[in-house]
């Protein structure tokens, strides 16, 4: 059994290497080179990534694609995808073309508002507390004043605090419930820090504040952060057309394209075992778009499926419809994300991915990744009702399973063009492949 080990993190980056390959690895001398292979010949590029985690022993690469041909709201866009899954960038640049055709994507702004919370506990007077927290909110912002500064310059800061009786759900519970605007950030450290703030100041005002602490019972401050919920904080992406302009290259006509695909939404909006997947690829979109953009996906994951669930159902996140012979698909959804701050002003591959999409601000970003992902999800359903899922998804799968084979150039090149007239699996290439060699 391998020991514990003390000090980890103050040990070189090498150190670190060769303890985890000498210890967890079949073969350490191997696993150290691999590792190395992945630094950056530029010392202080790699120094920045170091730096940007702990305990860095490499760097993991992700492609970075492009799905160009974008007509967003009149403005032609190519926009950058990190993601490893076949055929998500190939689907978002199909179903570009395909509405660049018919007009284009259409994106609003419906609201910025982000939210962080101060949950407490308090077994006092109720009437008393609420009299305390009204006195309190002016006294919290003028705490907060010199956080708040910088981003009352640019137009964002505290919108509103309130306190929220939670006892019927937990006793003793409440919260102070926060809303924020933080323009192009993100907000998560400024949102945190004005958290904290308020934290202070309610423990400390309560002190002194006649009757409230008394025989009441103390307030205890059990936390303090943001939330990655943001309802308000929601943009919507639509397309449009008439039916008739829907008519299909797998030969569907219009009429009966657009009645699938809205029946394929409607499946998804009733049947969680769909939505799930559903939504999934509409995220393929979403995230890739996210993390080219050095803004974090996982809290955009979790507002976004916790939205699809705000019903009590998990359901679909867009709807489609057709009215008076006009298609229309529409996505609505919560997204919170930064064009400054954070990885933004310094990982190179961010900094160019926000220059290839003409330095977005936070709210044309929020536009651009919720039509990737609109985009996304037409193209996956467009698959389904036509040809399936499977017919291009493994095409583009092809490449993987060749190399995980280990074919030449010249071998990937007599696949390729084999499987245009046959079906992908991984076991036909493998036979493909096999009787290629053999000649």
């Amino acid at each position: 059994m391998t020991a514990p080990v003390e000090g980890f993190s103050k040990l070189s980056k090498e150190a670190k290497i060769r303890w985890i390959a000498s210890r967890y690895t079949t073969h350490p001398e191997a696993t150290e080179a691999l590792l190395k292979r992945y630094w950056n010949e530029d010392s202080k590029l790699q120094q920045l990534h170091d730096e940007f985690i702990e305990n860095t022993i490499t760097n993991f690469y992700l492609p970075l694609g492009v799905a160009p041909n974008f007509l967003i709201n009149g403005k032609l866009y190519a926009i950058p995808m990190a993601i490893e899954e076949s055929s998500v960038v190939a689907a978002a640049s199909k179903a570009a073309k395909f509405w660049l055709e018919r007009g284009g994507f259409k994106a609003e702004i419906l609201g910025t508002e982000k939210i962080g919370q101060v949950h407490f506990l308090y077994q006092g007077n109720p009437e008393l507390l609420k009299s305390f927290i009204s006195y309190l909110i002016p006294v919290m912002k003028q705490d907060a004043s010199s956080i708040t500064a910088n981003m009352e310059k640019r137009g964002g800061g505290i919108i509103g605090i309130e306190l929220r009786d939670k006892t019927a759900d937990i006793p003793n519970y409440y919260q102070l419930h926060c809303r924020f605007e933080t323009r192009d950030a993100m907000g998560a450290n400024f949102i945190n820090s004005c958290l904290e703030q308020f934290s202070a100041s309610l423990l400390r005002e309560a002190q002194n504040y006649d009757g409230l602490i008394k025989d009441q019972g103390d307030i205890e401050v059990l936390m303090s952060i943001l939330s990655n919920y943001t309802p308000n904080c929601r943009v919507r992406a639509e397309v449009s057309c008439p039916v008739k302009k829907l008519d299909e290259e797998s030969g569907l006509s219009g009429d009966t394209f657009a009645r699938k695909l809205v029946q394929a939404v409607s499946i998804a909006d009733n049947e969680p075992y769909r939505a799930v997947t559903h939504n999934k690829g509409i995220m393929n979109g979403i995230d890739a778009v996210v993390l080219a953009t050095g803004n974090d996906f996982r809290a955009v994951e979790a507002g976004v499926h916790a939205y699809a669930a705000r019903s009590g159902q998990y359901r679909s996140l867009t709807r489609a419809e057709i009215q008076g012979g006009q298609f229309k698909f529409t996505l609505e959804i919560p997204l919170a994300l930064g064009t400054v701050g954070g990885l933004t002003s310094l990982h190179p591959l961010v900094k160019l991915s926000l220059e290839i999409l003409q330095h977005p601000s936070a709210e044309e970003l929020m536009k651009i990744v919720a039509v990737a992902g609109l985009a996304q999800n037409f193209g996956a359903l467009r698959s389904l009702v036509t040809v399936g899922i499977q017919q291009g998804h493994m095409k583009m799968h092809l490449l993987n399973i060749l190399n995980q084979m280990g074919a030449s150039k010249a071998e990937k090149e007599a696949m390729v063009n084999y499987f245009k007239t046959h079906t992908v699996s991984h076991n036909e290439v493998v036979k493909a492949l096999e009787a290629h060699r053999s000649n």
